[in-house]
């Protein structure tokens, strides 16, 4: 929406704008619309599109939402959704799809019904038979994902935990089942038991498990770091700030796990799935069904057939 020169340019926004104006808005429709997580420019133009275009916007929080609206110039009228009032909500919004209106469904910042209301708005609307359609954007989850080196093309698995328990018995023994996973877990956390929990996590996954910590993430302040568990504790406490803001934690997975614990039998069944697939494959099939990574199983299949290889030679 630049010239080269860095401008602003007008006309090009108006064509995006044409452009979204010709594809399909039904309506009676709900539209699940992802926001800003804290950088107001990260809303896409279909979502100003769509939230310009509702007849009524189902908030989590009219207030801070209106911040998000008023930037952007958007005066549509707005109803509140949040998890106290889900069920009137949903029922609400449902007369109003029945009106045949378009109604976009918001929370404070990033995906509705991601750890966020509005899981129960869109299932009793998909219950009723009436369209919803998806409005991605901005997401924690995924942003400090990105930022965190966690996963890979070869080893993609993460899980999401949402809100870690706020009383630290509980706490340690949701650590324990996440962490038991053969994947990296992403959590939220707030920032008055960030510390504890960063204490709980090097006690429950070991010292050496490395830990990414995204806080404000888009922000002024953004910061993404990894670390090992025990440092953690170290680390807030170099800097007052650091304890600032809003948490994403990501425990990546275990170095022991990375590393795989291939059952005994294991190098005979590779040997005998690379008779007829390729290196590849037989690390994607055994990954299926085995649980330990793939590029672990990668790694073991090119050593037997490279091993094969020079048997042969």
């Amino acid at each position: 929406m630049t010239t080269e020169s860095g401008q602003f340019d007008e006309g090009r926004w108006q064509r995006v704008l044409h452009e979204l104006g010709s594809q399909d808005w039904p309506a009676g429709c709900l539209y699940v619309v992802a926001t800003p997580i804290g950088n107001l420019a990260d809303l896409s133009p279909r979502a100003l599109f769509a939230l310009r275009k509702a007849d009524v916007i189902a908030a989590e929080d009219t207030r801070s939402s209106r911040v998000l609206l008023n930037a952007w110039g958007i005066d549509t009228p707005m109803m509140s959704a949040h998890r106290h009032n889900e069920a009137q909500a949903a029922a609400t919004v449902l007369r109003h799809l029945q009106d045949g209106q378009r109604v976009a469904l918001i929370s404070d910042a990033g995906a509705p019904a991601v750890s966020d209301p509005g899981g129960r708005i869109v299932s009793e609307i998909r219950k009723a038979g009436l369209p919803v359609r998806v409005i991605p954007g901005p997401s924690a989850v995924i942003a400090a994902l990105m930022g965190s080196g966690a996963t890979s093309d070869e080893n993609p698995s993460f899980v999401f935990a949402g809100f870690a328990p706020p009383k630290a018995v509980a706490r340690q023994g949701w650590l324990k089942t996440w962490c038991a996973l053969p994947a990296a877990v992403i959590l939220f956390e707030s920032p008055h038991r960030v510390r504890s929990t960063a204490v709980d996590i090097a006690a429950v996954a070991g010292h050496d498990r490395l830990v990414t910590v995204a806080r404000e993430l888009t922000k002024r302040f953004e910061q993404i770091v990894t670390v090992p568990a025990g440092e953690l504790a170290d680390w807030f406490a170099g800097d007052h700030q650091r304890t600032m803001g809003e948490f994403v934690l990501i425990i990546h997975e275990s170095a022991a796990k990375e590393a795989g614990t291939l059952n005994p039998d294991a190098d005979r069944i590779i040997a005998a799935m690379l008779i007829s697939h390729s290196v590849k494959d037989t690390a994607r099939m055994l990954a299926a069904f085995s649980g330990l990574p793939r590029d672990v199983l990668y790694a073991r299949a090119l050593q037997l057939k490279d091993g094969d290889a020079s048997e042969a030679d």
